[in-house]
């Protein structure tokens, strides 16, 4: 889910153009499986405690009481993270679940779709996604910017046509604000802020240069080292 947005939209907050920089230097995005950058990831996970439960309340899982993590946050599983290089501090991260498999859209929240939940090697699953704890708005939007440009680097790299997600309404605003090509997969179910909804967000190049060009972003965040093997691979991967 779409964790970390208050209500409202982000056409309120004076934007940042380009990427998140303290006096270290610019942040840096990065995909990583598993358990794969150990340092990086429980600060990641620390993070999603923080946000997820202490502050918003989820019932959520955390192990041992510091992380936040449940059974889709497997070996393989892939998270796109942006972090500021020099000093290892997590700034905001996503998970994607291959809809192939197991994820929380088929799993739980299948009756938020009106008609089947989308699925398939050209459709994955956005979870988790929060920015960290301590930035303010304008910072926190920049993070999420970034983790949108990835996404659709990503996305484009391995075949990905559609994301899908779940989000509770009153950050829905926040969330189309961003600046996606998205649609509800069915009506909302329940009442007032515990309202949650499905989406399906389309990935095309045009979309992705415009939003690299109306946020003064890089050609590309992600490294290229990530994204050239991708390439390559795009007709077998599992997502």
């Amino acid at each position: 889910m779409f964790g970390t947005a208050r209500t409202g939209t982000s056409h309120d907050i004076k934007a940042i153009p380009g990427l998140w920089r303290d006096s270290h230097g610019e942040a840096a995005a990065l995909a990583s499986r598993g358990k794969a950058q150990p340092a990086l990831r429980s600060a990641m996970l620390r993070d999603r405690k923080t946000v997820l439960i202490d502050q918003l309340g989820w019932d959520l899982q955390s192990p041992d009481g510091l992380h936040e993590l449940d059974q889709y946050d497997a070996a393989d599983t892939l998270y796109l993270i942006v972090h500021q290089p020099e000093t290892g501090r997590h700034l905001g991260s996503v998970r994607l679940l291959p809809t192939t498999g197991p994820h929380l859209l088929g799993d739980v929240f299948a009756h938020l779709c009106a008609d089947a939940v989308p699925i398939g090697p050209d459709v994955c699953e956005i979870t988790r996604l929060v920015t960290t704890p301590g930035l303010s708005r304008a910072e926190a939007l920049q993070v999420r910017r970034q983790l949108s440009i990835a996404l659709f680097e990503h996305a484009l790299a391995v075949g990905i046509t559609r994301y899908t997600m779940v989000t509770h309404m009153p950050w829905l605003p926040s969330l189309l604000s961003i600046g996606w090509d998205a649609e509800p997969l069915g009506l909302p179910h329940g009442e007032g802020v515990n309202a949650v909804a499905a989406l399906q967000i389309f990935v095309n190049q045009p979309t992705l240069h415009r939003l690299r060009a109306a946020w003064a972003m890089p050609p590309a965040v992600l490294p290229h080292d990530w994204l050239a093997p991708e390439i390559g691979r795009k007709s077998t991967m599992a997502f």
